[in-house]
């Protein structure tokens, strides 16, 4: 129904920004809420970062908040993570999330598709 698409991962120093990208396509862009989630070996996957259908509100994992921004472009069906003062705890395989809903979500389980992830290495 909806395929997920990240890119925009790779290697930079501590400090430094990096925009990603998750490319929707299928039903309709607009009309899901969608969300960043982080996974490093070992670990759950962890909440990032969550934005509704409209992107008129946003929400943000205590972590990342002031570092990371979310937005959307519906035109683009293209969901993008903004992260500056990148730190090595960082480091992750990062995923794209979506699911139908007004609200924002910030749980694995609220989250019905997901992309394949792309991986971010901080270094210093």
């Amino acid at each position: 129904q909806v395929q997920l698409v990240e890119s925009g991962g790779g290697l930079v120093q501590a400090g430094g920004s990096l925009r990603l990208s998750c490319a929707a396509s299928g039903r309709t862009f607009s009309s899901y809420a969608m969300g960043w989630f982080r996974q490093t070996p070992g670990k759950e996957r962890e909440f990032v970062a969550s934005i509704s259908w409209s992107g008129g509100t946003t929400y943000y994992a205590d972590s990342v908040k002031a570092r990371f921004t979310v937005s959307r472009d519906n035109a683009k069906n293209t969901l993008y993570l903004q992260m500056n003062s990148l730190k090595p705890e960082d480091t992750a395989v990062y995923y794209c999330a979506a699911r139908s809903g007004l609200a924002l979500y910030i749980r694995r389980y609220e989250y019905e598709y997901w992309g394949q992830g792309t991986q971010v290495t901080v270094s210093s």
